[in-house]
């Protein structure tokens, strides 16, 4: 008997639908089957907490399941089932829908609970059901693109192409690995909604990718060549001399692919960092240079 999937996720009937990912991401992080090869107990429990997490972290199917039209498997409970079926039978035109079979759900499970596995083997064809997945990749995967191994609730690995610069929030359509059809009908497809990690040093703005570098005051005054990162690898750049800080600099097209095939820009914006400890030369340098040059940039 499949378990009450609050239970399962730790958390209680009245949780947030924020507390409930929350509780999904962390078991998923202690359970996930690369970090348990071989244990069967800790696999069965993964499936469980992605079961689960397929009926309380959908929205829909969370109200359906708190009413009681589903039961926590997902499938539609008897009594609701027979309701709609004799609703939509004989004198009952006041419960008829005008949206045709759409009331019936997957109206080939209907066909298979009434009449049996050949009755089902009998109905009209019916494509599969999507199945619908989410998928967290790093900065530089989403950027670059590549290859990222995902472990689908019944256990079966997956691996999953990530396009060179694909967006948080978009979803990658794999046909034909959803749920079977029905007959000769085809299958569902695999959909992945794909997460991006945020990067500690870029950020994505479009298709430019923006960072911040620092520079020391002497390469700020007297400009100089430094070493940079980006999306690609590190560069060379060059500090302009008299940089100040906020300063950007424009590298053009090492940014991220747009779907025109072209690249963005890495935007670099300078920070001048001052060193930790001023010493007596730096410090008696300056105190002549402001008496023979004082400026107030508040004033530009």
């Amino acid at each position: 008997m499949t378990r009450d999937p609050y239970e399962v996720l730790g958390v209680a009937k009245t949780a947030s639908a924020d507390d409930i990912k929350k509780a999904y991401r962390k078991l998923v992080k202690q359970l996930h089957p690369d970090l348990h090869p071989g244990d069967k107990k800790a696999a069965d429990r993964f499936k469980d907490v992605s079961s689960a997490y397929e009926i309380v972290g959908d929205p829909e199917k969370r109200k359906k399941f708190d009413k009681g039209e589903i039961d926590a498997s997902g499938a539609e409970r008897p009594d609701q089932r027979f309701y709609r079926e004799y609703a939509n039978r004989g004198g009952a035109k006041q419960y008829q829908s005008n949206r045709g079979f759409a009331d019936f759900g997957d109206f080939s499970d209907i066909f298979s609970d009434l009449f049996g596995a050949a009755g089902a083997a009998g109905a009209t064809p019916m494509r599969g059901r999507n199945v619908h997945y989410k998928l967290e990749v790093d900065f530089l995967t989403a950027a670059k693109g590549g290859q990222q191994r995902i472990t689908l609730p019944d256990g079966k690995q997956l691996g999953v192409n990530i396009p060179e610069g694909v967006t948080d929030g978009q979803t990658l359509r794999l046909k034909g690995l959803g749920h079977p059809g029905r007959g000769d009908a085809p299958a569902g497809d695999a959909m992945i909604e794909i997460h991006v990690r945020p990067h500690p040093t870029f950020e994505r703005k479009g298709d430019d990718v923006v960072s911040e570098l620092a520079v020391a005051i002497d390469e700020a005054v007297l400009g100089a060549k430094v070493e940079a990162p980006t999306v690609s690898g590190r560069v060379m750049i060059t500090v302009p001399k008299g940089a100040s800080s906020g300063q950007t600099l424009r590298l053009k097209g090492k940014g991220i692919k747009a779907k025109s095939g072209a690249h963005g820009d890495h935007l670099i914006r300078l920070k001048i960092v001052m060193p930790k400890a001023i010493d007596e030369e730096l410090e008696k340098f300056m105190t002549g240079w402001r008496e023979r040059h004082a400026y107030n940039p508040r004033q530009e």
